[in-house]
């Protein structure tokens, strides 16, 4: 052999070991990058609870927390010692290796390699399957804690007579439970039988016996253990039939039993359990036969069973005995399906009533007097209007409005609102300490008529300024907790905080108790790793008193209190009690509830109006059982979460409040003054509107033939061809007793495929009314104009021609607003308020107002009119004289009237001076007053003509 070692050739060259000081350094930083990455998962653990503690939810992370521990402990000790039993068991039952063969020879190495490692490989391989399988279980917390803790339903499925319970709370557990039995003989089997062809037990190549009756016996054992889970799957698949999901033909999305199901899955079902069963019994017999004959005969024949049985047979009930006669087969099924979809959902008490599309009276003096008391109409559109409070109310840049602004009521009137939240885009300069330090808050809330404007289409505001005054009495009005606000600051230290500038800059600090406090220096390590900003460790901007607030919108706070609640797409904020509370809707849901058809929320719950703020925060998307059970509240200033209880009958709500004790309050805590703003949530309302339009249906046959279904039109005012959204508006529903309005939620229905009026929805969605909640349908029974063609029939008329000229010419933009619909007389009344921006204008006013009435013998020309004001509209939609005065607090009057030639004259020189106003302003480039000058001089043209008409009426009289 050549001599490696350099000898002669060369100098040896020595590689010795690190030196002392070097080994030192290598331990010493190896042993810090452990600590650090011990610490960035401690600073996750630690920010967190330091959370919950803050919001008083503590419970909530400990109650989460020890039950992911015991799950990820309990399964994965479980997987971990099935899996090593059997290798330790497969390693013992080994064969002696005195008869080497070719494949034996083979693998020795590989024995050999092993066995040095054997104890340490062992451990190794149980732990890496335990941690998985750990992890893999902490995900089913929710699933444990609904079993743990279900109470009844006291309703019970038609098929099975099982209560809902055992759908919602029991079979999803004991499926996870079956679960992870499969996955661990699996693997066991798996390890056990490598192990055993390692060491000769089993053999793939080798002459003679393929398996010793060791591993035999054992790797029967386990296939055994296997066929017995699959009976145990084979059972409980008779009732999760109850609760399966399937693509019915007829009606589409279709959950629980049909014909086939109940007459041909569930025997086989049966059957095969029963082939199961004693399939599993012929492999467990192998421990004396010493045979795979017999196991493998019942093993094959439970096969072809499944196929035979649980396959072919049920297609061929399907092809013979339903489909021939399926309606009258599916009829019991349907009636299954509608009912308990209906209960499910909450629709089953709707009170539907045939409204029969045609004016029940030709007296349009009485109409007239009517519309004004049918509805309050709300012109100021809370979707069109947040650039209008942008422009005229945001005060600095660095404030903003949402989108989207809310309806509520305060002093019995409908009124618009939103917040002045801050706005981090609207920061002249950026730096760290502008943007967490200084710039931290919102200041006021402001609010408008709902059915008002000004005389120049602007909102008559009821609270604004900065600070805020009016109407309201007086409140907390910072902002540090609102829709807009997503990033952190860090609050009442050193660094003060900018209030607000009003003839100079105001700064505060705050003093609520809300965040985590940063005065420690741990916790400050701490929220540096987790929000990744190392400045957080050193700044002198922080200092004692400091606190750090985050999660900071009203969806994130009452999402992480309460991870067991599906949290309403629309937060909407409510002045109560000197506080700016943030009222969040919550829903407990489900996805077991049997025979109930199943929805997707987050499609369910889309419209024309739904954007990234306003979606729906889903627990789980798919459900089948819906409640809104809680009713929330965030402190805008305080950020203080609490939860109210609002269904006292939910049992899934019970489940959670046993789940987490002293969580949820009671609904008689609700403070009175918050009651008066809690309304009927939109969400809540969408889904059920959306199972309306089949299952307002109730005969199977009708049902089945779906010759009665509706759909949800497309918003009209829009192009995007997305659902159009409920509204909420004050309005008295045919035959609602009493003479006040209702604060309601309405929608129309369209027939499928058609444009006409299929139906009209509203809901009562005053928390004080005791008839909170009670849905009204009104079936259409004739051909009455949908929203699509009573638009279109808007947009053909030559007013609306010339409006749109005018406005183009002007280089105006025009935005239509909510299309209001309200039940009126037989018939219906749609009002749509119309908006035009020019381009020197940065928001809209409302120029115009279109109302139309709909019913079955309206002919299209007279029932329409497109009018300066709703007074206006409304006396020309009903044959008015443009004497009467408008309903109560819907926007600007007519001119008082004049009669004879001084009426003429008089609005003639209006309409000069009107015109003459216009020139200068168009000279000027003002368009808000060439608008202005605009709507005067049509006001003023209308005058004359009915002046004109009246001289000529009194002639022919004389």
């Amino acid at each position: 052999m050549p001599d490696r070692g350099g000898g002669p050739t060369g100098p040896r060259i020595r590689v010795g070991r690190p030196s002392r000081r070097a080994r030192t350094l290598l331990l010493t930083l190896g042993v810090l990058a452990v600590l650090a990455m011990a610490f960035v998962m401690f600073a996750g653990f630690w920010t967190d609870w330091l959370w919950y503690r803050s919001v008083d939810y503590s419970s909530v992370f400990t109650t989460t927390l020890w039950t992911k521990i015991g799950l990820f402990l309990v399964f994965g000790v479980l997987m971990a010692v099935a899996v090593g039993v059997n290798i330790w068991l497969a390693h013992r039952l080994r064969p002696p290796l005195s008869a080497m063969s070719l494949e034996q020879q083979s693998l020795d190495r590989y024995r050999m390699g092993v066995a040095p490692y054997k104890k340490w490989l062992l451990l190794g391989i149980t732990a890496l399957v335990g941690l998985i399988a750990g992890a893999s279980a902490t995900s089913q917390w929710r699933t444990w804690l609904m079993f743990v803790n279900g109470v009844p339903f006291h309703q019970k499925d038609p098929q099975f007579k099982l209560d809902v319970s055992f759908y919602a709370f029991d079979l999803p557990w004991y499926r996870f439970l079956l679960g992870f039995g499969f996955a661990a003989v699996v693997l066991s089997l798996i390890a056990a039988a490598l192990v055993h062809y390692l060491y000769g037990g089993l053999r793939v190549t080798s002459p003679g016996a393929r398996a010793t009756s060791a591993a035999t016996g054992h790797l029967s054992v386990l296939l055994g253990v296997f066929v017995a889970l699959k009976a145990v799957a084979y059972w409980l698949d008779r009732y999760g039939l109850a609760v399966k999901s399937s693509d019915f033909k007829a009606t589409g999305n279709w959950t629980g039993l049909r014909y086939v199901d109940a007459n041909a899955y569930l025997p086989a079902k049966t059957i095969l359990f029963c082939i199961a069963v004693i399939c599993a019994l012929l492999f467990f017999a192998t421990l004396w036969r010493r045979t795979w004959q017999l196991p493998v005969i019942g093993f094959g024949l439970m096969v072809l069973s499944a196929i035979l049985i649980g396959g072919l047979y049920p297609a061929i009930v399907q092809k013979f005995t339903v489909e021939p006669n399926e309606q009258a087969k599916e009829a019991p099924y349907i009636q299954k399906n509608i009912k308990a979809t209906r209960d499910a959902y909450g629709i089953a008490d709707t009170d539907v009533d045939n409204y029969s599309g045609k004016s029940s009276t030709k007296d349009t003096t009485k109409q007239r007097g009517d519309a004004n008391s049918a509805a309050s109409y709300r012109l100021i559109d809370p979707n069109v209007v947040s650039p209008t409070f942008q422009q005229v109310q945001q005060k600095r840049k660095y404030y903003g409005f949402p989108a989207t602004l809310d309806v509520d009521r305060y002093n019995g009137q409908d009124t618009v609102i939103g917040l002045r939240e801050l706005n981090i885009a609207g920061i002249q300069k950026h730096n760290w300490i502008n943007d967490h330090f200084t710039y931290t808050h919102g200041y006021g809330a402001i609010t408008a008529k709902g059915t008002a404007t000004d005389s120049n289409g602007a909102p008559v505001f009821t609270e604004s300024g900065l600070p805020t005054t009016g109407k309201l009495p007086s409140y907390q009005q910072r902002i540090y907790y609102g829709e807009k606000t997503t990033q952190y600051s860090i609050v009442g230290g050193p660094q003060k905080e900018l209030d607000y500038e009003d003839n100079g800059e105001k700064t505060t600090s705050y003093a609520g108790k809300s965040g985590v406090d940063l005065s420690n220096p741990v916790n400050r390590a701490a929220y540096a790793v987790a929000f990744s900003e190392p400045q957080i460790l050193y700044s002198g901007a922080i200092g004692e008193g400091s606190r750090i607030l985050y999660n900071r919108t009203p969806k994130q706070r009452v999402e992480a209190v309460a991870p067991w609640l599906t949290i309403d797409g629309d937060a909407y904020p409510a002045v109560v009690g000197g506080k700016i509370q943030w009222v969040v809707d919550a829903y407990t849901t489900s996805n077991g509830y049997p025979y109930a058809s199943r929805t997707t929320l987050g499609d369910t719950t889309a419209d024309s109006l739904t954007d990234n703020q306003r979606a729906v925060v889903a627990q789980q998307n798919q459900v089948n059982y819906i409640r809104n059970s809680v009713k929330a509240t965030v402190d805008a200033y305080t950020g203080q979460v609490k939860l109210y209880q609002w269904d006292t009958k939910d049992p899934v709500l019970k489940t959670w409040m046993k789940a987490f004790p002293n969580t949820v309050k009671k609904k008689a805590d609700i403070p009175a003054d918050l009651k008066a703003h809690l309304r009927y949530p939109q969400d809540m309302f969408k889904v059920q509107r959306e199972l309306l339009t089949r299952y307002h249906v109730t005969d199977p046959k009708q049902f089945y033939s779906g010759s009665d279904a509706w759909q949800v039109p497309d918003d009209p005012t829009t192009r995007d061809n997305r659902a159009v959204p409920p509204y909420y508006l004050s309005m008295k529903l045919p035959g609602q007793k009493g003479t006040g309005q209702q604060f309601s939620l309405t929608t129309t229905f369209t027939p499928s495929g058609r444009p006409n009026l299929g139906g009209f929805m509203a809901v009562d969605a005053d928390a004080d009314s005791p008839n909170y909640g009670t849905i009204r349908l009104l079936r259409v029974t004739s051909e009455v104009p949908g929203p699509e063609q009573v638009q279109n029939k808007l947009n053909s008329l030559p007013d609306v021609a010339t409006f749109v000229r005018d406005m183009k010419g002007a280089d105006s933009d025009i935005e239509y607003g909510n299309l209001l619909t309200v039940p009126l007389d037989g018939g219906f009344l749609y009002v749509e308020p119309v908006y035009a921006q020019g381009r020197n204008s940065h928001y809209p006013l409302l120029k115009k107002v279109a109302v139309s009435y709909a019913d079955a013998d309206s002919p299209d020309g007279d029932t329409t009119a497109f009018r300066n004001t709703l007074g206006e509209a409304l006396n020309k939609v009903f044959g008015g004289d443009g004497e009467q005065t408008t309903p109560p607090d819907t926007g600007t009057t007519t001119q008082p009237p004049a009669t004879g030639n001084d009426a003429l004259k008089k609005a003639i020189a209006d309409a000069q001076d009107a015109y003459d106003a216009g020139q200068t302003a168009l000279k000027k480039q003002d368009w808000t007053a060439y608008g202005k000058a605009q709507k005067d001089l049509q006001d003023a043209l209308q005058r004359a003509a009915d002046a004109g008409a009246k001289a000529k009426s009194s002639q022919k009289g004389g």
